[in-house]
């Protein structure tokens, strides 16, 4: 039985706090995930990325449906990615059968299985989020505007480093032990930040860990051998690798409106944490379609980590009508995408001489 709507009675009193056990106790009818609405989501997802992927590599060379099949899959190849975010939230001994379709029709192809987002748990833990030990997190709002560039130029060479861990790391790593060790610790986790390490390294001959990479390492494999024989024209792998460099385009946008990046790398408080991220509140089919399965409410999520995707925006609704006018869960609110990067750029260029000393903290610890 679910449970009725809270009262309104906390407007009486005045907000001086973020209260994480406040707003739960406000939307504590809006945990229970649903699977049905998982599998409906991400298998129709599917079914639209991957016909607009055969689309946009059919269709005759800029025409009008391959531009239009280009534009719709990478939108749609992002959202399909972004269920892998959910998938970390999830009890280990919850939606199995849907952990492993997303990790063979999505996680394998794209050589980002599940277990690369394992390292998630850090960017919420109150003692590593916004420092060097969170790999989701560089102080782009603490240092100078260069760091937001440099992490922009970074984008071409995922996919191609994506291929070289498949195809070359990987099986060197199954006959080198310390390889494989530095390859878990080092180069297995989806983050942005270039110096971050596992802090949990699984154990090398963990079979999790190799069903993934061996499945990685056939699915790249089969790419090359099919394009080395002629089945696949290198032209459609060039192709491919633009509607890549495109749907990760879209993760890193999102990702610098995320956050307001101001931490320079101190163990800083959960209510503080909520509060250096970012909900984006308006423009609604534009900013579903920019920021897919829920990460439009970003820091109700940080709030709240246990609310699946599909709650996310009765949640903030149902906080935003009961919360009173000082409440400093509403600074946690940007109209748009462009707002939220106007602000961030602003930031970098205010960050004065210590910048420079953030930076290089980040890059040494």
């Amino acid at each position: 039985m679910q449970r009725s709507t809270p009262s309104p009675r906390i407007e009486d009193r005045p907000a001086t706090t973020l209260s994480a056990r406040e707003a739960k106790s406000l939307v504590d009818d809006l945990f229970s995930l649903k699977p049905v609405l998982f599998w409906i989501d991400l298998l129709l997802s599917a079914i639209v990325a991957y016909a607009c992927v055969a689309l946009y590599i059919l269709a005759p060379a800029f025409s009008l449906p391959q531009i239009a099949a280009f534009g719709v899959a990478g939108i749609a190849l992002f959202r399909i990615t972004t269920f892998m975010h959910e998938i970390v939230h999830m009890r280990k001994d919850r939606m199995r059968g849907f952990k492993l379709v997303w990790n063979i029709i999505v996680g394998i192809p794209l050589l980002t299985p599940s277990l690369f987002y394992t390292s998630h748990a850090d960017h919420h833990s109150n003692r590593h989020y916004g420092t060097p030990a969170d790999g989701e997190y560089l102080p782009f709002g603490a240092t100078p505007p260069v760091a937001i560039i440099r992490f922009l130029v970074m984008i071409p060479l995922i996919p191609v480093l994506a291929v070289v861990r498949a195809l070359l790391l990987v099986p060197l790593s199954l006959v080198l032990p310390k390889l494989r060790y530095w390859l878990l610790e080092r180069a297995s986790a989806a983050v942005i930040s270039p110096t971050y390490r596992r802090r949990h390294v699984p154990k090398i001959w963990d079979p999790l860990w190799l069903a993934a990479d061996l499945g990685c390492l056939t699915y790249a494999g089969s790419i090359v051998a099919l394009t080395i024989n002629g089945t696949i024209p290198p032209s459609t792998i060039g192709m491919l690798y633009l509607l890549i460099l495109y749907a990760i385009g879209l993760n890193w946008m999102r990702t610098l409106a995320a956050h307001r990046y101001r931490n320079t790398g101190n163990e800083i408080s959960h209510a503080d944490q909520v509060l250096d991220s970012i909900n984006i509140t308006g423009q609604p089919i534009l900013t579903e379609l920019l920021y897919p399965v829920g990460l439009r409410y970003h820091a109700l999520h940080h709030l709240l980590p246990s609310l699946p995707y599909h709650a996310l925006g009765r949640a903030h609704r149902r906080l935003m009508a009961v919360l009173p006018v000082d409440s400093p869960y509403r600074q946690t609110s940007c109209s748009s995408t462009a707002q939220a990067l106007r602000q961030l750029w602003h930031d970098a260029n205010r960050c004065g001489i210590n910048g420079p000393v953030v930076l290089q903290f980040w890059r040494r610890a």
